[in-house]
């Protein structure tokens, strides 16, 4: 079954879902694979379709997953902010209260989240130039947005998350792929969501990001 949401809907209301995740109830195989189905719909650069999905809902494996989840959050170290990042991160006073919130019980609770879902990306590109990143990256997050979108329409919540990343090697190992060979590009909570009444986010005004024919 479907939630009937019109395309518009769809792009403006799939939010990065973490304190409405549903963390009790199953999510059916079958609507799994219909969003990898609808997924690999996606562009992908000169059609070679390097993309995987490694769908986790075996509960010891999640366990261990959110046992790296966490360890690697701990040792992130991200690069300073700039003046312009904080603005507008700001911009509404709220927003960033809420994200800090909803992590925090995204990291808690990581381990009860019914599947985890991490696409994945032959190629590595460490050291890359420009066009060989753009390339890499371009042939799995279109495919991976698409993914967040086909669940959305299904009842499903999904959130972006990145914080695996200094222990990739490690999350790796664990679920047998390639290292060296394939990059796990997100690890993606999924479960349905409690409620479906998500609507558009507060952002900035489009005449800072729009630009005509120059910056």
């Amino acid at each position: 079954m479907t939630l009937g949401l019109s395309a518009d809907e769809v792009l403006s209301t799939t939010r990065a879902v973490r304190k409405r995740l549903d963390l009790d109830r199953p999510v059916p195989r079958r609507l799994i694979e219909e969003c990898v189905d609808l997924a690999t719909q996606a562009p992908t650069g000169r059609n070679r379709q390097r993309w995987h999905f490694i769908v986790v809902d075996d509960e010891e494996r999640r366990a261990r997953i959110a046992e790296i989840f966490r360890r690697a959050v701990a040792a992130t170290v991200s690069k300073p902010l700039t003046p312009q990042d904080v603005r507008r991160m700001n911009a509404h006073p709220t927003s960033l209260a809420r994200i800090t919130e909803g992590f925090e019980h995204l990291h808690e609770n990581i381990h009860r989240v019914p599947v985890i879902v991490i696409p994945a990306v032959e190629g590595r590109t460490e050291g890359a130039d420009v066009r060989e990143q753009a390339g890499t990256w371009g042939s799995i997050l279109p495919a991976a947005w698409s993914f967040m979108l086909a669940a959305r329409e299904r009842g499903l919540g999904t959130v972006w998350t990145t914080a695996h990343a200094p222990l990739e090697r490690e999350l790796a190992g664990l679920l047998g792929v390639p290292h060296d060979e394939v990059m796990l590009a997100a690890l993606i909570p999924l479960a349905y969501t409690l409620g479906t009444d998500f609507r558009p986010a507060r952002r900035v005004d489009r005449d800072e990001v729009l630009h005509w024919d120059r910056w």
